[in-house]
């Protein structure tokens, strides 16, 4: 038995070094926005330059968009590049079915555009991220500013259709101010606790006005690599 016991961070290093072998030269790759993601990304950043990779990568985020440029990935847009071969992203959970709570990092809408614009998306994380059901991390929901307060009452209402009950919160950053996307858009951040239904809420919420987005990724992931504590990766598919 191995005598390893690997940090959270470590274990999110060793998924993302493993999902390098997903990418293959001349590829069009999604970058995830978040500390997982931007262990891929530092990675990738190396093995393009070792190995004389011809990469176009898309950023999900500002924070990832500098930090690809740094490590001398070539970046581009959707707008120029609207079909992606791979993105690969962290996960705030990951439950049954590899469906997804994403949004921490505050860029959920721009990693669900992008993972739907790649042929496959791949999910880097540690093992805490691995849960039974979701909903213990709070559901990240992106609201346009205008009649935000109203929004976040019909989010509320939306649960009890749904079996769901939980106190709901806009998002700040470090200084107490309202925490602003790269959209412009404020975020709620819902703690339910257990969510029993994803797809029903999940669908409800896409059809609320005033909400841009919700954290729910349902569907989309085609694998995930879970860095253990023990220095190994497990794989989870559907």
């Amino acid at each position: 038995m191995s005598d390893t016991n690997l940090s959270a961070d470590d274990q999110k290093r060793i998924a993302a070094e493993a999902a390098l072998a997903y990418i293959k030269d001349g590829m069009k790759v999604g970058l995830g926005t978040g500390s997982t993601a931007a262990h891929f990304v530092i990675a990738l950043g190396r093995k393009a330059k070792d190995e004389g990779l011809k990469l176009t990568c898309v950023p999900t985020s500002e924070a990832t968009d500098k930090l690809a440029r740094e490590v001398g990935l070539t970046v581009t847009t959707l707008d120029d590049q609207p079909h992606l071969d791979v993105t690969v992203d962290g996960a705030d959970e990951i439950g049954p079915r590899l469906t997804l709570i994403k949004g921490g990092g505050g860029a959920l809408l721009r990693e669900k555009i992008v993972a739907f614009a790649s042929s496959q998306m791949i999910v880097i994380a540690d093992e805490s991220k691995v849960v039974p059901h979701l909903g213990n991390f709070p559901l990240p929901i992106e609201v346009v500013p205008f009649g935000a307060q109203a929004t976040g009452t019909r989010i509320l209402e939306s649960g009890k259709l749904f079996g769901c009950d939980g106190a709901i919160s806009l998002r700040t950053d470090e200084y107490g101010e309202p925490f602003v996307t790269d959209g412009n858009n404020l975020i709620y951040d819902w703690a339910l606790g257990e969510i029993p239904d994803p797809d029903g809420l999940g669908e409800y919420l896409s059809r609320l006005p005033g909400v841009v987005e919700h954290g729910l990724f349902l569907g989309i992931a085609h694998a995930a690599l879970i860095g253990k504590a023990d220095d190994s990766v497990d794989t989870l598919n559907h």
